[in-house]
């Protein structure tokens, strides 16, 4: 670790999933010092990949309200590792069908990310999903009641992300893996 130690750590606030605590660390100079860090049990987003006759790939995206930015944003579908001890992998499969009504066939692990270091220890799963056939969705809350789903060229959603139209950092990293994959396994 870099010789930085943990000295200690105390919680400020216990939420539902979420908690806040103070740490005290100490850098290999000796200094001493203090973060707020926000302890999480992960999240786990899932790239749903649709080929079309032709062979030209398409992505399900999802635009719901989201209220520490009051505005829709535009993601892959995501949720909390809420159940304790569930495989990501299930995550993944079980947000795919309550967010955008898909069953996967196959879901493959794209990668993992820290959406936010400097404030919490949360990782992100990031999961492609192929084979999909649509089921019911089980939106969950408010803002999935009123979410729209987006099927949408991944070409296209490649240029959102330049435009500036997709900025969540799961999304972006999932869209970019999933270029990615296929470019490597088309050899180009």
């Amino acid at each position: 670790m870099g010789d930085f130690r943990r000295l200690s750590e105390s919680t400020v606030h216990q939420g539902y999933i979420w908690h806040i605590a103070n740490a005290e660390f100490e850098a290999p100079d000796g200094r001493r010092f203090e973060r707020d860090i926000v302890r999480s049990p992960g999240a786990v987003g899932i790239v749903p990949l649709i080929f079309d006759a032709e062979g030209n790939p398409s992505v399900v995206l999802v635009s719901q309200y989201r209220a520490p930015y009051e505005e829709l944003v535009i993601e892959i579908p995501a949720g909390m590792r809420d159940i304790e001890g569930e495989d990501t992998a299930e995550v993944a499969r079980r947000e795919l069908v309550e967010e955008a009504g898909l069953d996967a066939g196959q879901v493959d692990l794209l990668g993992e990310i820290y959406p936010s270091p400097g404030m919490t220890d949360s990782v992100t799963w990031i999961y492609l999903a192929t084979e999909c056939r649509p089921v019911p969705t089980d939106r969950q809350g408010p803002e999935e009641d009123f979410m729209e789903t987006l099927h949408t060229p991944l070409a296209d959603a490649l240029e959102m992300i330049d435009r500036g139209e997709i900025r969540d950092a799961k999304t972006v990293a999932g869209l970019l893996m999933t270029d990615r994959r296929l470019r490597s396994s088309d050899g180009s």
